[in-house]
This record gives structure tokens, sequence and C-alpha cells, in this order.
């Protein structure tokens, strides 16, 4: 290995804290993490995806992204089938060598084990990872009356070489590698690609960029300056320049939706088949009348002339429209569809929640409702910034809003989807809700009463669930708890909180009370071997209630909370 990938391979270790000793696991992880964070806009557990061990039918990682989210358990397919009612697959598997050669045989032993892994009677031997996901493709592979198009596929093989892409040996087997899979006729295209050194180190410094893009505005008008807002315009682009905002190098929608706890809500959503039977009707230029449009806004806006590059942006208001528009994207008679853009250049943090709320009126979600959500969400994530030490973690408010900060530990990110998982499961007793129909409890937040990131609710109980999240995961990196239990992760966490303290979940809006609450709970999550000690516990408790983890179906419901909660009360 070169002395600059070594280099950047140990910026990984210490940044996702990775306990490991081996060079070949370390490089393993870079090369998982750098073409996955290429390949998925979101913020993901490096852990989720690296499958590398023995039986790992020469697959080193590999994951499963349906609808813009990497899967981990078949019960999320049913959550994107009643919230989408639709599935996007793609599959992307990754084989890499620290040796500075490209050898044949281990590119089509490579293949092999894909092909493998789609077969219904395998004749590899599996590890708990890939049998997990493989079950978990098999349900999705059974779901296929719910496919756009059929599901695409990606090969990585990746070695510290250099490539040369006129090989005709390994051209030869990359070919017939691609032949093998398209036989199998389960995919709208296959992809393959060998990397080197160089280019694997490429995209490691890409995931620390801000998001950035460069297009033409040629129809504006530039606002009159602003207080805090230096630059803005309102004009139309055509689709042909605003697909550059929202499609990412690797035809994926870029996740750059401002405060996203509600993703796309699908083109059954009845506003969003509107907008869709507009684009595919006889007169798709009527949707530049009746939208009200897009709302960008950017740390920094750079021109020249008509070409614009926005740098850290964020579509604060047409999420939505966006996301349909994105489903269309191959409708040529759209490439030349004027969409209404609100382009603002502003780095305050006040403005950018005033425009969140003034401009998402279209929308079922009241003002008040949107105010409060976007100031619960920046409170939170100040209250996380005040706490120092081992228990330090980053509330991520902004998809990868961390990514270009190489002093933060990646693996201490809290993203908003496990904030709200993590919370719901410890102090609501819910995890069978956040293990399925996690847009249940999404879509009622900012309601009233919606019991989760309600404007007097204490920041803390929710950074505690967020250290509880971390530290498990932390027993699951170090094999401590068997990585196996990571399907019942969140009723680890709710049977933690019971076993760590004896108090009720107080009134969440009551300072004291809940300090009071929360004392205990941390003051074990900060010791180490008193926190392995409750999850351990935990797990045996799982163990003992005989309860088949396995059964996708029951996990999903109250009656394994209800279970373990009884099997939590004969044990005490």
């Amino acid at each position: 290995m070169d002395r600059i990938t070594k280099q950047l391979v140990k910026e990984l270790v210490k940044t996702q804290e990775i306990k490991s000793k081996k060079e070949s696991e370390h490089f393993e992880l870079f090369v998982n993490y750098s073409i996955i964070s290429d390949e998925h806009n979101r913020t993901f557990n490096l852990n989720d995806i690296s499958i590398g061990s023995g039986h790992d039918t020469g697959i080193d990682g590999l994951a499963i992204i349906v609808n813009g989210s990497i899967i981990n358990s078949a019960n999320e397919i049913d959550d994107f089938e009643e919230r989408n009612g639709f599935l996007d697959v793609s599959y992307i598997f990754i084989q890499s060598k620290t040796s500075s050669n490209f050898d044949t045989s281990d590119i089509r032993t490579f293949v092999d084990g894909v092909k493998d892994f789609f077969r219904e009677e395998p004749t590899l031997p599996r590890n708990t990872e890939i049998q997990n996901l493989a079950d978990i493709s098999n349900y999705i592979l059974d779901k296929a009356s719910l496919f756009k198009e059929n599901p695409k596929c990606k090969l990585y093989y990746v070695t510290t070489g250099t490539y040369n892409d006129e090989d005709k040996n390994i051209n030869s087997v990359k070919i017939n590698g691609i032949k093998d899979l398209q036989s199998l006729n389960l995919f709208e295209t296959v992809d393959f690609k060998i990397l080197g050194g160089t280019e694997i180190g490429k995209l490691y410094r890409k995931t620390k960029s801000p998001t950035s893009a460069t297009f033409t505005f040629a129809n504006k008008v530039t606002l009159d300056d602003i207080e805090d807002i230096p630059q803005a315009y309102y004009g139309v682009l055509p689709f042909s320049e605003f697909k550059k905002l929202i499609v990412d190098d690797n035809d994926n929608i870029a996740n750059v939706f401002d405060d996203n706890v509600r993703d796309f809500q699908g083109d059954t959503n009845p506003v969003n088949s509107k907008i869709s039977e507009t684009l595919k009707s006889d007169n798709p230029f009527l949707f530049s009348v009746i939208n009200n449009g897009i709302t960008i806004v950017a740390n920094e806006i750079k021109t020249s002339g008509n070409t614009f590059t926005i740098d850290d942006y964020q579509i604060v208001n047409g999420c939505q429209t966006s996301n349909v528009l994105f489903l269309n994207r191959e409708n040529e008679n759209i490439q030349s569809l004027n969409i209404p853009i609100r382009l603002i250049g502003t780095k305050s943090e006040k403005i950018k929640s005033k425009i969140t709320v003034s401009t998402n009126n279209q929308t079922a979600i009241k003002p008040e409702q949107l105010s409060a959500m976007s100031e619960f969400q920046k409170n939170l994530e100040l209250y996380y910034n005040t706490i120092e030490g081992d228990g330090k973690l980053y509330y991520e408010r902004r998809s990868k809003q961390y990514n270009s900060n190489s002093s933060v530990i990646k693996r201490k990110i809290i993203t908003t989807p496990i904030q709200i998982k993590s919370f719901a499961s410890m102090f609501r007793s819910e995890p069978h809700r956040v293990t399925s129909y996690f847009s249940g409890i999404v879509n009622k937040i900012g309601m009233q009463n919606s019991g989760i990131f309600e404007e007097k609710h204490q920041a803390e109980i929710y950074y505690v669930a967020g250290l509880a999240f971390y530290r498990l995961d932390m027993l699951f990196n170090t094999n401590t708890i068997d990585p196996k239990y990571k399907k019942v992760r969140y009723f680890i966490l709710m049977l933690f909180r019971l076993l760590s303290t004896n108090e009720e979940v107080p009134p969440l809006n009551s300072l004291r009370k809940v300090e009071n609450f929360t004392k205990p709970i941390i003051d074990i999550l900060n010791d180490v071997v008193e926190t392995e000690q409750f999850f351990v516990k935990a797990v045996d408790l799982i163990y003992s209630s005989e309860i088949d983890i396995n059964d996708k179906h029951f996990i999903k419901t109250s009656g394994i909370t209800e279970r373990l909660i009884e099997e939590f009360n004969k044990c005490k």
C-alpha cells in the first residue's frame, strides 16, 4: 500500500473508531466507506455494509439500497411499500485487496460469489451477514410487482495498484462477469468497475467535500440587497439544468432536502400524483404556471455570467416536486420544461429557518408546526454540542453536515432517523413501530401531542437515547454482543432503559424531572463496565423470552414488545 493511501486509511480508522488492528480489514472498510458514500447520499453505519470475514462468498462489502435507503431488515421493505407504493432497488457489491495486483482468478471468484448470492439454492457457505442480506434480497425479489424497473447491480473490484483499462485479460473477465449476471434476467443494468489506489483515494476525498453544483441560470432577475442575504435570485431553470442540482454522478437523487424528517411521500400521494399526471400529459408545460416551484438556499453562490456554482446548498421547499421530477427525468417532453426557482445565498441559520417556514405552505404541515420542529432540531443540535469528553456525540440535523469536518468521529454521529428510533424505543416503549412502520411515527412529528420533537421537550432525554444507541453500536462493533441481535437493537434499547431505572418516564417539559430521571441512566452509560453489563442483561432477556428474532412479521407487532416487558417483569 502506498504512503498516501495509508494516510487516508489511517484517517478513516480514527474517524470511524475502528478497533481491528489488521491492515487488510482497515483497507476493506476504507474501500467500502468510499464507494458507498459515493453511491448513497446519506450517513450510514459502516458495519452494516461491511461483511468480509469467513464464508463471505468473496464479497467484502454489500449494500442493498431501496428508495434511497440502505436496507438492513426485510421489515423496512414493508414500510416503503406502504409509504411509496413502489420499490427502486440497487445492489452494490465490493471486493478489495491490499495487493497491488489485479488477479483475474480473484475477480472470477468475486463474480461467482455475487452470482451465488442470487441463487435460490446457493452452493457456497455463507456467514450470518451474507445470509441475512440474501434473505432480505429474496424478500425484495418476491415483491417484483412493485418494481418501477428491475434492480440495478453494481460491482466494484479494488486494489492498491494502478489499473490498466487496456488489459485484455482483465477486460475479458470483466465482460464475461457482466454477461453472467445479465443472464440471470434479474437486473435492469449491470455495471462493473475496477479501481486502483488513485481512484479509491479520489472517492474518499470526495466524501469530505461539501455539496456543490454548477449550472446555467439565464432566465432570472436579481433581487435587491437584503440584510443577511448577500445574494438572491428569482427565475426559471429548464429541467435539463435543474437536474444538475438533484441528480448525482451515479444517477441517484441527491440528498439536498433540508430538515429531512419527512422524506418523499411517493408518487401515489394525491399531490404528487397530480404533479406526475401533469408531467406525463399532452401539455406538461402547464407545470410551470401551476407549481409553486423550488426554493434553494446556499451558503455560497459564485457567478460568472449565467454560470452559477452553489456550495453547501439545500432545497428547503420542493422536496416532493423534485422527487417527482426525478422519477420522470427520462421523459424527453420535460427536458425544456421551465422550473420556477428561488435561489438564496445566506449563512444565517435564522434566515434559513424563516425561509423554510414561509415557503412550505403547500403541504399539510402548518407553519407553526414547521417552525417548532425546525427550532427544536436546532436546539437539540446545540445541546449535543455542549457535551464534552467520551460522551461527546454529534446530532446531524442536515444530512452529511459533518462530512467535511475531519475532526468529527463519524461513528459518533446521530442522524435524525436514529434519534427518532432510539427515543421512541427507549422512552415511548415502541421499538416494534420503528422496526417496521417507521413512517407511522414520522408522519405525526410536528403535530400537537405527537410525543416526539415537541417544542417544550427537554433535549437531554433525546441525547440519552442517542448515547445509548452509540454505546450499543460499539458493543456490536467489538463483537461483545453477537451481531445477530442487531435486528432487534431497538428492543434492546427499551430493555436497557427498564433495567437501568425503576422510575417512570416523567413529563418531558420539566427540566428538573427529566434531569433527575436521566442522571442514573447517564451514569451507567458513562461507565464502560456497567454499560456492557446492562446491555448483556438486555440481550439475555431477549434470549430467555424465546422469541424468534428472525420472524419478520412478529418483530413488527406490539406483541413482541409486550412479551419482552413481561419477561423483564418476571426477572425483576
